[in-house]
């Protein structure tokens, strides 16, 4: 999950001069899509209105239409992965932001889906961990899916991935996790075998709590 945060945020961080409020006003006139106020931003999200801006600038200056499609959103993350084939992972992690399904993700979209990896609840981090997961979204985790995760991930890595790929490596890991997650061992992984899980991983708690301090 680290790479999902690290990279979505690197952008949106960085911090231009200050400005007043009435110059982001102006600038969501100026968009394709509008988003909506920040006020109602601010409720909807662990986020302050300060904080709601720096990564709107960031957003527009990425997306100046407002709206990001899938093939722009692969580009943006591919370049935090130069030795790697980043297209696959991203293309889940697109589909996992854009939960209405119309093939775009608008700004609202972006920092609802942030808010609850940098500041939700742990269950509200691993319930969205299961979404990305859940590629077909029927409630479930099969073998199937988690193969497409673990291999979009090392082909994301490229040749920093360790230990080197080998053609069983990807199965090992899924072996591995499905011996961990489903406890009654029907095949496939439920959200609740999934949260009890990974609550009981000391390495996914430590990677929950490093999400804490990325802004």
């Amino acid at each position: 999950m680290g790479a999902v945060v690290g990279t979505l945020t690197m952008q949106t961080k960085q911090r231009r001069p200050s400005r007043d409020k009435g110059d982001d006003e102006l600038e969501m006139t100026m968009v394709c899509h509008r988003p909506e106020g920040l006020e109602q931003l601010e409720a909807q999200t662990n986020f302050t209105k300060q904080e709601l801006q720096i990564l709107y600038r960031g957003f527009k200056n990425e997306c100046p239409s407002g709206v990001v499609n899938e093939e722009t959103f692969k580009h943006i993350y591919a370049q935090f992965f130069p030795h790697g084939d980043a297209s696959t992972y991203a293309h889940y992690l697109f589909n996992a932001f854009d939960t209405t399904n119309n093939g775009s993700i608008k700004f609202e979209d972006f920092v609802m889906g942030l808010s609850t990896l940098l500041r939700g609840t742990l269950r509200e981090k691993l319930e969205w961990t299961f979404q990305l997961y859940d590629i077909n979204r029927d409630g479930y985790i099969n073998r199937e899916e988690m193969t497409e995760i673990v291999r979009a991930i090392y082909d994301m890595m490229g040749k920093y991935t360790y230990p080197a790929l080998k053609g069983d490596v990807p199965q090992q890991h899924v072996d591995a996790f499905f011996q961990k997650m489903d406890k009654n061992k029907d095949g496939v992984v439920t959200l609740e075998e999934f949260v009890i899980a990974c609550q009981e991983d000391e390495t996914m708690m430590r990677s929950m709590q490093l999400f804490e301090n990325v802004m």
